[in-house]
Parts: structure tokens; C-alpha cells; sequence
């Protein structure tokens, strides 16, 4: 086998640029699989059925070549997490699996003009991450009784995304630049959304909900780019806040019920599964386009909830801090699929296609019309969590990454554990304890969550956004530690 070749399983992966392998198309295969992951990552899933998945994924009708892996990758439901496929807008389809059960969940980070020694003078970290675990509902099942909303203001969310939130006092106008989308897809249809769908959502806006999402104070560790540092506003060694939630209950319901309609349609539209987590609808069908309306409304509703909970720890920071500034340094989703313009080396022009990223964030490059202003000349800013006890990435797009990933770049470190592998490695020990040793508080509605999602259940962050770098696809600006932690 040559040097630049691995052989996993039956499939034989060959480095065709640096940092990035490919999959030949084989058997049902419609085209080829790209994998963005340094040698020792691929090894790490050599185990899983990741690539297996990402392969599955190209025997759909109207893929377009490639599909992406990026290197957090690992086993999901159909599609692996941190995966990436393009579909024709005439012969493709859209599958519900492969956005996921949480439709939009995303991150956001808020810069700030404080640091973490007036945190730590004012012996504030503790008391700010018991407030604001307070403030933001979190756990299995959480709701606001403080917000709970008329179906006719439900629909308003599902149709406007973050907009609503701005409009009813929640923020201002200009953080809408500031989000991916401005905060809302335009294709949202809320009267695809079911009655008990809407009965999940309509008390848990302004949540966090369970397993691996978060609140996290964190302090600007490392600059990395002075200059798009800057124009990012992150400054060293002050405080930023990053959330991450998507759509809870409501986008969880939309996906299993159209997975559901998927299946009992395959056969209607002559789809052969080779997995039946992949189930999908043609994107021209009365089906396939209900799914799009219902995920997008579902999109938007997990747009608004951020948007929201930004004001409530806004507001419990300005309690200690009056002269506090907040600023959105962007707001993007990671389990989503959208109507996106690419050149592909086989069209003479660009295509509007839909694009599912699952576990995968935008990457976009300088000079893109769809960023806002002070970001033209940077790329876009992405932001890649790694583990509550470890560090976090911000990085921007490069001049390449349309070409080279389609726009996108890895949404996080990935699970190196199970959650079954993660809490017989906890077992006895006092994860709460080993954080605060190293300088990190933790608030946590539950024992289980903190075990299942304990740092060494995470591959190593540094790696993996090497990789996003070594292949040309994002550029490291600043590093992010994190000082306080809410978990559901």
C-alpha cells in the first residue's frame, strides 16, 4: 500500500491534497467521498461506521460529487456527524436524517469588554454560572413558564426566525447582520409543522435543553490573526460567551415524523435505500418540499431561541457589570439543509443546490456576498466548541474552502466515546471536582450529562482543527478556554 493510502475495510482511502482522502465511487456509489482528517483521526474511526455511512450517503438519487467527511467525523443516524452532501435542485433529495433530529443546533459566541481578571477580582465566575443556570432553563425537558407562547405568536417564530425575538425587544436590529442567515430561511412553512410538534416548542424558547449543549463563559486563551482577531472582536485574555442549543423538542418532533413519511414513500418515488436511516424525499416532491418547509420553521425557531437566551445572559451579566458591552461575533447552525450557490469542475456555471451539513459548520471565504461587512475581508468566522475542559476555536474561512469542502469546516472536537464508554470511565470519580481543580466551575442539571460529556469523551480539539488548517480550509484566529459551565 503506498504511502499516501489507508485500506479501512474494503475501502481504500488515497490522499489526493493535503489533509484530504478520497473514497472512489464503488458498488451503488453515485460519487465519490472526500475525508478532510489527518492519518491518526482517520485510525481513531477505523472502528465506527463513519465512512461506511459517508459512502451510503453517495448512492443517493442526485448527489453531487463529492460528499465530505470533516475531521471530527463520526457514527450518526444515515448521515455520519460531520458530514457534508450537495444535492441537484431537479433529480435530488432531501433527507430528514441527514439534518438530523436536532434541526439547527448551532452555536453562538458573544464578545464582551471585559476580562477574566475583573471575573476573578470581583470573585464572579461561581456566582454568574449559578445565575445563569438559574436564568436559562436546562435539562431533559426544560421550559420557561415566563415565555410560554400563543400558537399565533408560535407561528411568527417559525416563520420569522430571530427577527421575531429583535422585534419583541430582545436584542437589537443590527445582530441580525451577525447570524447565519440573518437569522431566518426564507422557505420556512409553518403550517407544516404538527399540532403535537407545536406542543413540544411553545414553552421551551429561551432553553438549553440536554446532552451535549451548553453555556460556557470562556476567556481568550491565544490570538493567533491580530488583524482578524480585531475585526472579530476578540481581544486577549477578556471574557466571550458561547451558546450552544438548537431547536428542542419541537425540531426533534419534525424530524421523526417526516423520517417516518420518508420510509412510507421510499417506494412511491422508485428510491432505493441502502440504509433505511437514509429515507429522504425528492426535493421536487409535494413531500420533499413540506420537509424543507417544516425543517426551515424549525431552523428558525432554533435561531430565535439563541437569540433569546443572548438576552437573558446579557441581562444577568449587566446586573454585576453595567458598563458591560455585548457584541454577536456570529451565530451559525451545524444540523441543517439549505438552498446554497456552488461551481462544480463538471458544470460550466454555478448550481443551486441543496446542501445538508450535519455536524458541520459554514466556512465561507472572504469577499463572500452573503457575509456582513466587517467580515468580507477575514471570511466568515467559525466557531468550533471543544470540551468543557479543554478549549474551543475560532477560525475563518478560507480563500478555497468553496472549492476545496464546499463551503464548510468541522462543528466541533467529535466524540472519541460512547456515552455508555464515558460514564464507565467516570465511574468514581468527581468531574465537577477535576474541572474546578483546573479552574473551571460547572453547573449541571444531572450527574449523567456531566459523565457522558467529561473531556476525555472528545477527541482532541488541537487535532482536529490542524486538520481544517493543514487542508487550507479555515485559518486559526484565537483560542478559547473556558472559565464557567452550564450543562442540561
Amino acid at each position: 500500500m503506498r504511502s499516501n493510502a489507508l485500506q479501512l475495510g474494503s475501502r481504500t482511502l488515497t490522499e489526493i491534497k493535503p489533509g484530504i482522502w478520497r473514497v472512489e465511487p464503488q458498488g451503488k456509489m453515485r460519487v465519490g467521498v472526500n475525508i478532510i482528517a489527518s492519518k491518526n483521526l482517520i485510525l481513531q474511526i477505523k472502528d465506527d461506521k463513519s465512512i461506511e455511512q459517508a459512502a451510503n450517503v453517495a448512492t443517493l438519487p442526485g448527489v453531487l460529487d463529492p460528499v465530505l467527511t470533516m475531521p471530527d467525523i463520526h457514527q450518526g443516524y444515515g448521515f455520519p456527524i460531520g458530514g457534508v452532501a450537495a444535492f441537484h435542485e431537479k433529480t435530488g433529495v432531501v433527507s430528514p436524517g441527514g439534518v438530523g433530529y436536532d434541526i439547527n443546533c448551532g452555536v453562538r459566541v458573544l464578545t464582551t469588554n471585559i476580562s477574566v481578571q475583573q471575573l476573578k477580582n470581583n470573585k464572579m465566575t461561581k456566582r454568574l454560572v449559578s445565575e445563569l443556570f438559574d436564568v436559562v432553563p436546562c435539562g431533559v425537558g426544560s421550559k420557561r413558564k415566563d415565555l410560554e407562547l400563543s400558537m399565533g405568536q408560535l407561528d411568527s417564530i417559525l416563520a420569522d426566525g430571530a427577527s421575531w425575538a429583535v422585534k419583541n425587544g430582545f436584542g437589537d436590529l443590527s445582530d441580525l447582520d451577525f447570524i447565519e442567515e440573518k437569522g431566518r430561511l426564507i422557505f420556512a412553512d409553518p403550517e407544516k409543522v404538527s399540532q403535537r410538534a407545536r406542543e413540544r416548542g411553545h414553552n421551551q424558547l429561551g432553553t438549553l435543553g440536554s446532552g451535549n449543549h451548553f453555556l460556557e463563559i470562556q476567556a481568550v486563551d491565544t490570538i493567533f490573526d491580530k488583524a482578524k482577531a480585531l475585526a472579530f472582536g476578540l481581544e486577549p485574555d477578556h471574557i466571550v460567551i458561547m451558546i450552544h442549543t438548537g431547536s428542542r423538542g419541537l425540531g426533534y418532533q419534525v424530524c421523526s415524523e417526516y423520517i417516518e413519511l420518508a420510509l412510507n414513500t421510499a417506494s412511491k418515488y422508485g428510491i432505493e435505500l441502502v440504509d433505511r436511516e437514509l429515507a429522504a424525499l425528492p426535493l421536487e416532491s409535494v413531500e420533499g418540499k413540506s420537509y424543507l418547509g417544516a425543517m426551515a420553521a424549525a431552523a428558525n425557531f432554533a435561531f430565535n431561541n439563541r437569540q433569546i437566551i443572548s438576552f437573558w445572559v446579557k441581562e444577568t451579566f449587566k446586573r454585576h457589570f453595567p458598563n458591560i458591552e455585548f457584541k454577536i461575533l456570529y451565530d451559525i447552525c451545524h444540523n441543517i439543509a439549505k438552498w446554497e450557490e456552488f461551481h462544480f469542475p463538471s458544470h460550466r456555471n454555478s448550481q443551486r443546490v441543496c446542501i445538508h451539513r450535519k455536524g458541520a459548520t459554514r466556512a465561507y471565504p472572504p469577499r463572500h456576498p452573503s457575509l456582513p461587512q466587517p467580515y468580507l475581508a477575514t471570511g466568515q468566522p467559525v466557531i468550533v466548541p471543544g470540551d468543557m475542559g479543554r478549549f474551543s476555536f475560532i477560525l475563518a474561512g478560507s480563500a478555497n474552502s468553496m472549492e476545496l469542502s464546499l463551503g464548510s469546516a468541522c462543528h466541533g472536537a467529535g466524540r472519541e466515546l460512547s456515552r455508555a464508554q464515558a460514564k464507565k470511565q467516570a465511574r468514581g470519580r468527581s468531574i465537577s471536582r477535576e474541572l474546578e481543580e483546573h479552574g473551571v466551575f460547572l453547573k449541571a442539571s444531572g450527574r449523567d450529562t456531566v459523565e457522558e460529556e467529561m473531556p476525555e469523551a472528545y477527541k482532541d480539539i488541537n487535532e482536529v482543527v490542524e486538520a481544517i488548517r493543514h487542508a487550507k480550509i479555515a485559518s486559526f484566529v484565537a483560542r478559547l478556554k473556558p472559565v464557567g459551565v452550564i450543562k442540561g
